[in-house]
């Protein structure tokens, strides 16, 4: 092994014989192959495991105030009146914005918008947004 420039660079030789006379090939094949193979495998799994939990999606704004009592008023209806939501609270200066729902269908928002509208009647919005997903559990490294 040689480290060159930050990168590791691995010099891996197949050996491969032919034989005319029977038409057979033998490979002479280095058993450090698969180990590295298998911690590729689980490198690209660790790094990818935070793309596949966001999706593009949808969610639903109830309030973009500069008031933080008023933004945490209503985090705390939302949280009562819809426990399975999840909210997010987002300060971008001057303003308190308050998000629910990872909704993957603009439908799905739709459901709980009539809802929250009782709440909370003006300034409520579908928008998008980078929701959260739960990643499927396929299969597993062994």
């Amino acid at each position: 092994m040689k480290l060159i420039g930050g990168i590791l660079i691995l010099f891996i030789s197949l050996n491969a014989t032919a034989q005319t006379d029977t038409g057979t090939v033998v490979v002479h094949k280095d058993p450090r192959i698969e180990l590295l193979v298998k911690k590729q495998i689980e490198i690209n799994e660790f790094t990818t495991r935070n793309a596949r939990r966001s999706a593009p999606g949808f969610r639903i704004q109830v309030v973009s105030t500069n008031d933080r009592n008023k933004a945490f008023t209503a985090k705390s209806t939302i949280y009562q009146q819809f426990p399975e939501l999840k909210a997010y609270l987002l300060y971008q200066s001057p303003f308190y914005k308050l998000k629910v729902g990872n909704f993957l269908k603009r439908e799905d928002a739709e459901e709980y918008l009539t809802a929250i509208k009782q709440y909370f009647p003006t300034g409520v919005y579908i928008v998008r947004d980078v929701i959260e997903v739960n990643p499927e559990k396929n299969t597993e490294l062994e």
